[in-house]
């Protein structure tokens, strides 16, 4: 059995086979720098616990995440801490190619609005199930950065290249049942139905054929690590380039100022 107990953004419930990965940071869990450690391992820890079947990654409350600290992202920016953000983007290499290389389903429970990163995480899930008038977005354009860390790879791949770039270019928000109906998520339920899809389809696959589940979900994902393992230096690389950018710095001081940003271009 592993050992979660040093996790410090994340809290954990086993139910049989499933371990369930809460993001504890209501109302709306942001992500955190101890959160985002957090998931940086997340995914090989579950690898290598010989317990686990399915893992169910949710948030507290009535968020799944809203993404990146604009606090953090204004404190970063004054205080010239540019290391923290190239400690965040190796993190970010670890997450993305830690879900990926997960051999155990991966269900998300979206149960609120899942932003930026927190939407990479809720549509990366071989399952994923949302409220039906939660909202997603991947809204790194608005804060002046490119969508680096995973929503220009899963998002034209899952509901297509034109629906994609409608989103991704503009950081608008989809409701789950626009999601569902666009193929960016698995379904889209009830609030009141959600733990019944949720953990109904984590323990049928707890009590399936584990070895077949876990070699059929690899391969299907042996295109998806390839096109990772191929881009994700160039997506990360592209979006470290406009975290220096003026318009990121206007964005996240203009959002804390409750104002609208005037973008430069610079």
């Amino acid at each position: 059995m592993g050992n979660f107990g040093s996790y410090k953004g994340l809290r954990f419930e086993r139910r049989g086979g499933t371990l369930i990965a809460t993001i504890d940071n209501p109302p709306t869990n942001p992500m955190t720098p101890e959160l985002h450690q957090d998931l940086s391992r997340l995914f090989r820890d579950a690898n290598e616990d010989t317990e686990i079947k399915v893992l169910v990654l949710t948030g507290a409350g009535d968020s799944f995440s809203s993404g990146g600290n604009i606090k953090n992202m204004v404190r970063r920016i004054d205080e010239g801490r540019t290391g923290e953000w190239y400690h965040g983007i190796d993190e970010a290499r670890q997450i993305l190619q830690g879900v990926l290389r997960l051999e155990k389903p991966l269900i998300s429970r979206i149960n609120g609005p899942a932003m930026g990163l927190g939407a990479t995480l809720a549509v990366a899930a071989d399952f994923s199930y949302m409220v039906e008038d939660a909202v997603i977005a991947d809204t790194h354009v608005k804060v002046g950065l490119v969508a680096g860390d995973g929503g220009a790879l899963f998002w034209p791949l899952l509901m297509g290249y034109a629906k994609a770039r409608r989103y991704l270019l503009t950081g608008d928000t989809l409701t789950g049942r626009e999601a569902a109906e666009f193929g960016l998520v698995t379904e889209a339920v009830s609030r009141e139905q959600l733990d019944e899809r949720v953990y109904g389809m984590a323990d049928r696959l707890a009590k399936g054929a584990t070895r077949a589940i876990r070699g059929t979900k690899m391969a299907i994902n042996a295109l998806l690590r390839s096109q990772l393992e191929m881009l994700v230096d160039t997506h990360l690389a592209l979006e470290t380039e406009t975290y220096h950018s003026k318009d990121h710095s206007e964005a996240a001081h203009a959002f804390l100022e409750k104002r609208k940003p005037a973008f430069t271009g610079e």
